[in-house]
């Protein structure tokens, strides 16, 4: 049998891969994760009691665009980290958008407050606690993510652990906006993004043995 023969006996009864399983395997992980943090946020922290007033203002639309933003960019990460040779370009310039623009906000809340107003611009009432909840919220979609990540075999997998935990971090920022009554532009951006970034280390920590195959 020569080299052609070989290839061909190889390749032969190989079905198409369905172009749609890595979005599919992926999207049942991060919705599964959201539906596992909530009774988590409810019973450790409950519904802000002020969020359908909350929920008129155009500021807690903004919050939510950058992090569902983050999540989206995140997910079109992992989604290429979870197949050889992806290029991140993309979705790295995806990522780099809602914290770039939250980040100009952030910067106009703080020019225009004056000077005595501008740490609880950045502090709010809750800066100790909000990263740390944010990242307990994490970690359902991160342990599912994970192994959503592993079964489609990973080749760069620090990067991939990274991936799925700014993703799970994200995710887990969706579901602590229903709790957070945080509106503030520099809050969020220092610590939403500190919350979505500590899942995304751990990931990177972690993701050589846990996503290896």
């Amino acid at each position: 049998m020569n080299t052609d023969q070989l290839i061909a006996a190889l390749a032969s009864g190989v079905e198409p891969v369905d172009p749609t399983a890595l979005r599919r395997r992926l999207g049942i992980a991060a919705l599964l994760g959201i539906v596992a943090a909530l009774p988590l946020m409810l019973a450790l922290l409950g519904i802000n009691p002020g969020l359908a007033q909350a929920a008129q203002l155009p500021m807690f639309w903004v919050k939510f665009a950058f992090v569902a933003g983050v999540a989206l960019a995140g997910g079109w990460m992992v989604a290429g980290l979870s197949r050889p040779g992806a290029a991140l370009q993309r979705p790295a310039l995806a990522l780099a958008l809602p914290v770039l623009a939250m980040a100009v906000l952030a910067l106009l809340a703080l020019v225009l407050a004056r000077a005595d107003q501008r740490l609880v611009l950045l502090l709010g009432s809750s800066w100790s606690a909000c990263p740390w909840r944010i990242v307990v919220l994490a970690l359902p979609s991160f342990a599912l993510l994970s192994w959503a990540v592993k079964g489609l075999a990973p080749t760069r997998l620090r990067l991939a652990g990274a991936g799925a935990g700014l993703l799970a971090g994200a995710l887990g920022a969706l579901v602590y906006l229903l709790h957070c009554p945080e509106l503030a532009p520099p809050f969020l951006l220092v610590w939403y993004t500190l919350g979505m970034l500590l899942p995304a280390a751990a990931g990177a920590l972690v993701g050589p043995r846990l996503l290896r195959w």
